[in-house]
């Protein structure tokens, strides 16, 4: 396996992002065609291309829903033991001023650099990817949806 890093850390699940989303593509395609081309059919296309794109939307957001949510709070909760277990304070008490994208880049940051980088977020603002970018030594997640 690749070492992860900023420029590598996205993942693709196969099936979906290269056979069933290009696939639904196509087919949405050529039912919008056949809606111009086919005057005698068009009411029958349109349906297909309404169920097509229904099915390419719902396939879209329920396959990511419930694994991102469970991460989410998988992260925070992560985030939340390591930093006390660093610094002996809670996060908690400075969790809701930083932005769920801040919150999630953070993971990313090593032990030794966790509470520094955390410090800059809240002061600087940071928005997400400037905390990957400012993260010197890449702790990789590849367990992540």
């Amino acid at each position: 396996m690749k070492t992860q890093s900023y420029s590598n850390h996205i993942r693709y699940y196969a099936p979906h992002h290269f056979v069933l989303y290009p696939l639904l593509l196509i087919l949405l395609g050529t039912a919008i065609y056949f809606i111009f081309s086919r005057e005698a059919e068009r009411a029958i296309w349109i349906f297909i291309s309404i169920g097509l794109f229904l099915i390419s939307w719902l396939a879209f957001m329920l396959r990511q829903h419930y694994a991102l949510t469970l991460q989410d709070r998988i992260v925070r909760l992560e985030l939340r033991y390591r930093y006390f277990a660093l610094t002996g304070e809670r996060l908690e008490l400075f969790e809701n001023q930083l932005s769920q994208s801040q919150l999630f880049a953070l993971r990313f940051a090593p032990d030794d650099e966790l509470p520094g980088l955390l410090k800059r977020a809240l002061q600087e603002n940071l928005s997400g990817d400037a905390i990957k970018k400012s993260i010197i030594n890449w702790k990789p997640d590849y367990h992540r949806v």
